[in-house]
């Protein structure tokens, strides 16, 4: 949708982890929400818009019109998916699986490296010199 600035909108949702925007994704003059959603955030999440993009090919090559972006606001993981009721289902369950671990490591405190995990065996976050 229309937007013309991201900054109120994150605002509101202090107290949330994850924040789906519905639509604006697309070429017409409306669909700036990737802009507003650029705009705010500290951090670019481009592997969940390429998880999204990779899925939706496989079903329609008009998903490559799709201007999502995803990303992070200090503990706040946002990420634009299609307004069409089929692109937003189709997106999000792309992504769904690995939402819960992304909020985690955002809401980790700074200077903490991740523990080991079925995901990453190595734990991470620090690397050390051998």
């Amino acid at each position: 949708g229309e937007c013309e600035g991201g900054g109120g909108v994150a605002m509101e949702f202090q107290r949330a982890h994850l924040v789906l925007t519905v639509g604006g994704t697309g070429f017409t003059p409306r669909d700036v929400t990737p802009e507003a959603t650029k705009s705010v955030i500290e951090k670019e999440a481009p592997g969940l818009v390429i998880a999204m993009m990779t899925a939706s090919l496989k079903i329609t090559p008009y998903a490559m019109l799709s201007r999502a972006a995803a990303g992070i606001y200090k503990q706040l993981l946002i990420v634009n998916v299609p307004g069409s009721t089929k692109g937003c289902v189709e997106n999000f369950e792309a992504i769904a699986g690995t939402l819960t671990h992304a909020v985690q490591q955002i809401n980790l405190p700074r200077g903490s490296a991740t523990a080991p995990s079925e995901h990453n065996p190595f734990g991470g976050g620090h690397c050390a010199d051998k």
